[in-house]
């Protein structure tokens, strides 16, 4: 076959549309599906890298795919010469209904890859947010998941992760106990404070380095308020709070020493008439 009879093939139309334009049509449909499936191929990567629950991997893919294709007609449209403004103006319409269906994710998203940036805490942290504490199990792009001491798996938004207090207890070495007892007034202040330190020699695994001291923190009403301040390990904190919660109270029975609540002393005064 010669090139004129190629040209006469290429040049048949039906109505305005020549065989010409319908190779073009096709070549085009073929490149954007081939860019199409390329785009989806890395954006799937990425999104695998994260490692999402699949239904949320189908339907950030499935909402990509949908744009995809709608692009590729408005091309190929916009190529035939037919005017793509409405299709331009649905499109719009579609993304921002789109946007405010998932703003609540993409604020999620946000927050995660703060959480990721950041790192304010790693898989298997102690912490803390707002009223609610746990151990971190797993961190997502969307949820950060706590275990709490009663054996409950909790989901957080990361939304409300990154924009909260966190607390964390695991990420330092050490940490400091601090227990506040109130003893009687009647009983004499050293006294108190040796018992104190009894009990805290009762839990050797304290640090020493710095010492632990007991000072007098506060006169109060019905009792004068001591604090106990000593450095432990952090993962032997609740074992040396609770030993020293209970030697407090046995220490204090060994040396007679009350300790005191919230009373009221009430006085009478006799009538003057009566002798």
């Amino acid at each position: 076959m010669n090139t004129d009879a190629i040209s006469q093939i290429l040049k048949l139309s039906i109505g305005s549309l020549t065989v010409e334009k319908v190779f073009y049509i096709l070549l085009l449909t073929l490149l954007c599906y081939i860019v199409s499936k390329i785009i989806l191929k890395i954006v799937k990567r990425i999104i695998q890298r994260f490692s999402l629950d699949r239904s949320i991997q189908v339907f950030l893919t499935g909402g990509l795919k949908v744009l995809l294709i709608f692009i590729s007609i408005i091309i190929i449209t916009e190529y035939l010469g037919i005017p793509t403004t409405s299709l331009v103006a649905l499109l719009s319409i579609v993304s921002l209904a789109i946007s405010l269906s998932i703003q609540g994710l993409l604020s999620n998203v946000a927050g995660g890859m703060t959480i990721l940036f950041t790192r304010p805490f790693s898989i298997g942290d102690y912490i803390e947010l707002d009223s609610l504490s746990g151990k971190v199990t797993q961190t997502g792009l969307i949820y950060t998941q706590l275990l709490t001491p009663e054996n409950k798996t909790v989901f957080l938004p990361n939304s409300q992760v990154s924009e909260g207090r966190i607390i964390n207890y695991t990420s330092q070495t050490q940490r400091r106990i601090e227990i506040f007892v109130g003893a009687s007034y009647n009983a004499p202040v050293e006294e108190v404070k040796e018992a104190l330190h009894e009990a805290i020699r009762s839990f050797p695994d304290l640090i020493q380095e710095p010492l632990p001291a007991v000072h007098v923190r506060d006169y109060q009403d019905s009792s004068i308020q001591y604090v106990i301040h000593a450095w432990v390990p952090t993962e032997l904190y609740w074992d040396a709070y609770y030993t020293l919660m209970e030697e407090i109270k046995k220490s204090f029975d060994r040396h007679h020493i009350a300790m005191d609540y919230p009373h009221m002393n009430i006085h009478m005064i006799g009538d003057e008439n009566n002798g």
